[in-house]
């Protein structure tokens, strides 16, 4: 398996955690309309995130066997 999925994953994790505190600041300003907005694509990003690793584990697993 090609270490350019794992940090293509990784990329996306730290792209999330952006997302999560830039979303956090924007609340912290009062700014709710704009936190909401980052809110949802943290979420978004996470969800990639997520995808990705079990795509990774999956892969992992299948090669196993």
């Amino acid at each position: 398996m090609p270490m350019t999925e794992h940090v293509h994953a990784a990329e996306i994790h730290r792209l999330a955690a952006h997302a999560h505190e830039a979303a956090a600041a924007s609340h912290n300003m009062n700014d709710h309309l704009r936190a909401h907005e980052q809110s949802r694509l943290a979420h978004e990003r996470s969800v990639e995130a997520h995808h990705a690793s079990e795509a990774i584990a999956a892969e992992h697993e299948a090669a196993k066997k």
